[in-house]
Formats: structure tokens, C-alpha cells, sequence
């Protein structure tokens, strides 16, 4: 068994050459930065390849994200769209998903923005915030991380919403699904945070429209994908108070430029997409159980559906 992992750095690429070697002794794994034989390859571990990478190795079974979404392949065109792909989920990743979502939603409930903006300024000025029972959040996006992080806010007591394209079913959840549903879910919540998977259908989805269903001076916290924010729209909406505060975690350039806006809004917060990362340590164990796993079967439990975009 061979595989290559291929990451757009070739230091973080070594690193994961070294940490999955430890964890699949029985496999050969290469970097796709250094030389290897490419008829050899069976894996192919990847996050953000150039494109035409995956296109090149003839013998591939399968194709293994190095993380949940599995945009950054779709994005490829010569992406071989026969190969299996298995996406890169466990409980990890998802409690690091579920600590990012509470401590923000907690943030902005709390009215941290404005206090920490008041204490740089040597200003004391407390903030009553209402009970979490009558905070009303929506999470966009019912996967595997949605899923779990809204799990967690009704737990902790917000009255919590949820929106996907098909129906769910989470305890203490009010799900929505479908065009309907959508406009269910926006009326009157305050603070939305979205995990939704990026497909052509949900490009650009945080957009003015959205914004304007929202009620004035609502939150918003993004943790899926850059490409899911219209910026244009978010910023326009930040500045005549339609949003109050937007917690921004992804974005379509990384790192983010230092130049953009973003960066000195006072009413936004940038945190380096970190909400749920994908470490060597915790990544390699699960993709060496799924590998065994597809080796075996031809199929794992993460396997993705590349007609859905995730």
C-alpha cells in the first residue's frame, strides 16, 4: 500500500508524511513534494492540491480530504470524479467544532465585544444580557459539526434552531429544512452561526437577503467556508447596524491580506480558522482506521458524496 499526502506546504506536508508512516507501518507514505512513483499510489491524502495532482496517479482507489468539506477538490476541474472520497471526521474534531460555536455564541450573548471595546478605553460598562432561554440561536448547516454544536447550545439553554436542506431530528432543536424553512429559521434569531458544507447552491448564501430576514442587530458567526459570505453584503449590513458583530473564521484568501477590511472593523472578529483544525496527531488515526477500513471494504463510514459536495 502507498500513499502520498499532498498539502500546499511542504513542511506541514513532511509532518503528516511522518506522523501517518507511525500510525500505517504496513503502508509506504510519500510526500507529493518530493519524488515518488506515481503508479505506486493507491492514497492519496490531501488538503488544497494543485490541480491536475490527483489526475496524475493512475492506480488511486481512493481520495482522503484532510478534512470534513471537500470543496477544495471539487474546485479541482480535472478532479477524477470516479475516485471514492473519504472525508477526515472524528470526535475530536468535532468537540473542537463544539468549544468554538458555545465560546462565540456565549461571546456574543454575553455582549464581550462591547465590553472589551470599553475596557481598551478604560471604561466601565457592564452589560445585563437576558437569560440564554431567551436568546434565540439558529445554526446553519445540520452535518455531523451543526449537528453536534447545536446539540450543545439547547444543553446549555438557548432556545436553539436549526436549518438544513433535508428534515432533522435533534432533541431540544427546532429544525427547519427547504426554501420554507429557511425563512422559519432567520425570523427573529439573533445570533446565527453557519456550518453549512459549500456547495454552487450555498456560495455566497450570507448574503444582503439573508441579512435583511435577519432582525436588526442580530450576530453572525462563520465557521464553514470563506466563499460562503458575500463580504460586500456583511460589510454594508455591519455598517448600517442591520448586523451588529460578525465572528469571521474562514475565509477565500488565507492568511487573510493584511489590507483588508476585515482586520480594523470595530464590530468584527477574526480569528485564523481554527474552530475545528485537523492536526497530524488526531487526523492519522482516523484516516489509518478509515484506509484499513475502505481496504477492506471498499467503503468506511466517511465516505463523502461528491454529487452533494459533501
Amino acid at each position: 500500500m502507498s500513499i502520498v499526502v499532498y498539502l500546499p506546504s511542504p513542511k506541514t506536508s513532511a509532518k503528516w508524511v511522518a506522523r501517518l508512516q507511525t500510525v500505517l507501518p504496513e503502508a509506504e507514505v510519500v510526500s507529493g513534494h518530493e519524488p515518488f512513483d506515481a503508479a505506486q499510489v493507491e492514497y492519496a491524502a490531501v488538503w488544497q492540491p494543485a490541480h491536475g495532482f490527483l489526475a496524475g496517479l493512475p492506480n488511486l482507489r481512493a481520495i482522503v480530504s484532510l478534512a470534513a468539506g471537500v470543496d477544495h477538490l471539487a474546485a479541482d476541474p480535472e478532479l477524477p470524479r470516479q475516485i471514492p472520497v473519504i472525508r477526515t471526521i472524528g470526535s475530536d474534531l468535532t468537540q473542537r467544532m463544539r468549544e468554538y460555536v458555545a465560546m462565540q455564541v456565549l461571546n456574543l450573548h454575553r455582549g464581550m465585544p462591547e465590553m472589551l471595546a470599553s475596557a481598551q478605553q478604560a471604561k466601565w460598562a457592564p452589560i445585563v444580557a437576558p437569560v440564554a432561554g431567551q436568546r434565540k440561536v439558529g445554526i446553519l448547516g445540520l452535518g455531523n459539526l451543526g449537528a453536534a454544536a447545536a446539540a450543545l447550545l439547547a444543553q446549555i439553554g438557548f432556545e436553539t434552531r436549526g436549518w438544513a436542506r433535508s428534515p432533522k431530528d435533534i432533541a431540544q432543536v427546532t429544525c427547519h429544512h427547504g426554501p420554507e424553512g429557511l425563512k422559519r429559521f432567520l425570523q427573529d434569531c439573533e445570533i446565527v452561526v453557519n456550518l453549512l458544507p459549500l456547495t454552487p447552491e450555498t456560495r455566497h448564501i450570507l448574503d444582503a437577503s439573508l441579512f435583511q430576514a435577519l432582525p436588526k442587530g442580530a450576530c453572525l458567526v462563520n465557521c464553514g467556508r470563506g466563499d460562503h459570505l458575500h463580504e460586500a453584503d456583511l460589510l454594508a449590513a455591519l455598517d448600517n447596524g442591520q448586523i451588529a458583530h460578525a465572528i469571521l473564521d474562514a475565509f477565500p484568501i488565507e492568511p487573510l491580506p493584511e489590507e483588508h477590511p476585515f482586520w480594523t472593523h470595530p464590530n468584527v472578529t477574526v480569528t485564523p480558522h481554527i474552530a475545528s483544525q485537523v492536526d497530524p496527531d488526531t487526523g492519522s488515526r482516523i484516516i489509518a482506521e478509515n484506509i484499513r477500513q475502505f481496504a477492506k471494504d471498499g467503503r468506511c463510514g466517511d465516505m463523502a458524496d461528491m454529487q452533494r459536495g459533501y
